[in-house]
């Protein structure tokens, strides 16, 4: 009988700019947890924090248009689900061009979190037990990883 190790997955809230800096850090959160979810425990629904800045998410965040106030929020369309009645479900010309519309602008993000994870630190499992190490390790690497876009 072997023991098997837990491996813990880090997350956050990662707000980033167009040029890929971050500027913003939620609390990192250990294991498997909705991204929905971890905005709202950063971001309480009842502040207008979204109601000025364009916000473009994935389809991770949906019900973030019910939840927050904010015109210039952006979430892809989602696949309708294959059923009887629509056996081959398919989006339009339109909701597949603002799809890939909203994926070519949001790809910066995605562009900053990989910088950050150039880190070892960030990429393979966490095994440290000291309390909110996980923040200092990953505002560290967001640090470098601004520190190596600023020069």
């Amino acid at each position: 009988m072997t023991a098997e190790k837990k491996r813990h997955t880090l997350k956050n809230t990662v707000m980033s700019l167009p040029d890929k800096l971050i500027i913003f850090l939620g609390r990192t959160f250990s294991g498997h947890n909705h991204d929905y979810l971890m905005l709202k425990q950063e971001f309480p629904p009842e502040l207008d924090w979204f109601a000025d800045i364009n916000v473009r998410v994935d389809l991770g965040y949906l019900g973030m248009k019910a939840d927050y106030r904010g015109d210039r929020i952006a979430i892809p369309t989602k696949k309708p689900r294959k059923s009887q009645k629509n056996p081959t479900p398919q989006l339009s010309d339109e909701q597949k061009a603002a799809n890939t519309a909203l994926s070519r602008v949001r790809i910066f993000i995605e562009h900053a979190i990989g910088g950050m994870k150039r880190y070892n630190i960030l990429v393979h499992g966490f095994r440290n037990r000291k309390v909110d190490f996980e923040d200092d390790a990953i505002g560290v690497c967001a640090g470098l990883w601004n520190f190596v876009l600023s020069y």
